[in-house]
């Protein structure tokens, strides 16, 4: 056998070995894990030393923990949708939880309204669109088997998971929380098949069917969808674990819900239970985990919690309001820190360092071409998102963005929450609340995150350049997203309403004239209150008020520090009004280390009050909030 001979012969045999080398290596499998309501403090790794979550602690050990993580609305649809399409929701419509509504609303537009509404707001887009490039359909198209598992609210068939790229659906319901209750007997339709013995949690058996979906394609890149039904309502939860967190509530702990401790528990047990099946299919170390929420948790009221969907079982435990997410302000639908910042762990194996933490600002609108960019398969050139790939943030590189953008069209009295929009820029984020002062323009609020996370220092009449700044950013993103922007209502019966976030009395008429709040007091008791006022603000407080009356009888202020209730005339502090006709600056001293509401009586019989100043000043003197347009 001669030398070429030989030569061909070797290049025949070591072909194949040098192909099989050439493969390009296995995709890594994604695991998105989205808990529903779920706060920036919920968990014990996040500062939680009420709620037990020793499987996602173990999570964050085991990758990044970000700090500084953003949910792109305060509600449930518009960030699911975000996450899937990597579009503002602004820009795709879907800005309310409404996907489960039988209207099928597909074009942006303002709501109509009625003569007693004073801001017209979005009226949201009910289904997402399935002609959007979303993150399923790519990477079923790039040859993976895709599962969504558990709460979808983004529209029933046409609209479903299905229709997005998933191969499987479980449990195919397109409903904002779980049928019924968390504890069978559930109440999914009978075509469902979806049954489960008495006392069995669902998210036990949303994390078997996650564990069966890993099972059945461990030798095949796969992306699985759990998207938890926890901790949203109804507030239910298995007996023995609510017994459990009863004993260990703490009256001085601002989380001590036990009902919500109990989900909390039970949703850490479902990741565990997945996470294990990982290990057991030997899939740890090829497979990218999310762990991610979709808004803020339910801080207010117990009575009032998600408009009182509770357990009747529970009805004494849900007194406490469901979490706390201090120091951030507020929670679930605002837009203040509580309401869209988020909980966020992920695992890249080999990539990310185990047990760092990430200060990098990233938003829901990332997740698309991020995983995209982490698997490896390409972004589409149709696809378009709002979104960026922060794959540098993890090897300690910045993105290249100058801000985010927050969106929300709509009011929510439960939050105090009024139609809104915000933009964070480095350490600083501005408010915008349409139409938020009397005469119809809006209202600017200012905070510096890195010195007042709690946004209680209202820096906007400091600030007028930074003010107008950032509110030309938010003027070119609402631009060119198209976006849904709340008005002043036209037909608004007597032309004005209360300030935003305040409650008048039958006694009291009111108008905007000059850019003043007149007031017609047509009996004895005019009076104005509000309970929307910044946590975390320290007395005693000053009311600065600047009023021409020419009624009669003393102003009285009442305040209180409880979180409900009505007012007491042991918290009162009166102060003389002149009813000459002309404006007087009045300083009203408030006892008080905390304020939770304000009332103000200016006067006691009939007449005209103008109101062109109404601001709350904190023991340092430094404005908390104004809600009229004079400042001091």
């Amino acid at each position: 056998m001669n030398k070429r001979t030989l030569l061909v012969l070797a290049i025949l045999l070591l072909a194949p070995l040098v192909a099989l080398c050439a493969v390009e290596p296995s995709k890594p499998n994604i695991l998105f894990i989205l808990a529903d309501d779920f706060g920036w403090r919920d968990l014990g790794c996040y500062g939680s030393t009420f709620h037990r979550t020793p499987n996602l602690d173990k999570l964050a050990a085991r990758g990044v923990r970000f700090t500084q993580a953003y949910a792109a609305n305060p509600l449930c649809s518009p960030t699911r949708s975000s996450i899937l399409t990597g579009l503002w929701p602004a820009r795709t419509g879907i800005t309310a939880p409404a996907c489960h509504l039988p209207q099928v609303v597909l074009e942006k537009k303002l709501s109509p309204g009625n003569p007693n509404t004073r801001v017209l707001v979005a009226n949201s887009i009910t289904r997402l669109k399935t002609d959007y490039v979303t993150l399923p359909k790519v990477l079923h198209d790039a040859g993976y088997r895709t599962g969504h598992f558990g709460k979808w609210h983004l529209g029933p068939e046409p609209y479903s998971p299905l229709q997005h790229g998933f191969d499987v659906d479980w449990p195919h319901w397109p409903g904002p929380g779980p049928a019924g209750s968390y504890v069978a007997p559930w109440r999914f339709p009978a075509a469902l098949k979806v049954e489960g013995k008495p006392g069995e949690h669902i998210e036990d058996t949303l994390s078997a069917q996650v564990v069966k979906f890993i099972r059945e394609n461990k030798d095949r890149p796969f992306y699985a969808n759990y998207w938890q039904f926890s901790v949203h309502a109804p507030f239910d939860a298995k007996d023995e674990l609510v017994a459990k967190y009863r004993k260990l509530a703490d009256p001085q702990n601002p989380q001590r819900n036990p009902v919500y401790a109990a989900m909390v528990e039970s949703l850490d047990d479902g990741v565990g239970r997945v996470l294990a099946a990982l290990d057991e299919c030997g899939l740890a170390e090829k497979t990218i985990i999310v762990f991610f929420s979709d808004n803020g948790g339910v801080s207010w009221g117990g009575k009032d919690a998600d408009g009182g969907h509770k357990s009747a079982r529970f009805q004494a435990d849900m007194k406490v309001p469901p979490t706390s997410n201090l120091p951030l302000r507020n929670g679930k639908a605002s837009l203040y820190e509580g309401g869209v910042r988020e909980p966020c762990l992920v695992v890249w194996p080999g990539v990310t360092q185990p047990g760092t933490v990430n200060d990098t600002v990233i938003q829901s609108i990332d997740w698309m071409p991020t995983l995209l960019a982490m698997t490896g398969v390409p972004l589409p050139a149709q696809a378009k998102p709002d979104g960026l790939s922060i794959v540098p943030a993890f090897k300690g590189g910045k993105l290249e963005r100058e801000a985010i953008f927050t969106h929300f069209p709509h009011d929510t009295p439960a939050s105090g929450q009024h139609p809104a929009t915000t933009v964070r820029r480095g350490d600083w984020k501005l408010h915008r609340l349409f139409a938020g002062k009397d005469d119809g323009t809006d209202l600017l609020e200012l905070y510096n995150l890195k010195d007042d996370i709690g946004e209680t220092k209202n820096l906007a009449a400091e600030k007028p350049g930074l003010v107008q700044e950032l509110n030309a950013l938010i003027t070119g993103f609402l631009k060119e997203t198209a976006a849904v922007i709340p008005v002043l209502n036209p037909a608004l019966k007597g032309g004005a309403a209360a300030p935003k976030g305040w409650q008048i009395s039958g006694d009291t008429q009111l108008v905007e004239k000059d850019g003043a709040l007149v007031i017609t007091s047509t009996g004895k008791d005019p009076w104005l209150s509000t309970r929307n006022l910044p946590v975390n603000s320290k007395g005693p407080f000053t009311v600065k008020l600047r009023i021409k009356s020419t009624g009669s009888g003393a102003g009285t202020v009442y305040y209180t520090d409880k979180a409900r209730g009505g007012f007491n005339k042991d918290q009162t502090v009166n102060f003389p009004l002149q009813h000459d006709g002309e404006f007087h600056d009045y300083a009203v001293k408030i006892p008080a280390t905390k304020l939770t509401a304000l009332r103000l009586d200016p006067g006691n019989g009939p007449g005209n009050i103008c109101i062109t100043l109404l601001t709350l000043l904190d023991a340092g003197g430094n404005v908390v909030t104004y809600w009229l347009p004079q400042t001091p």
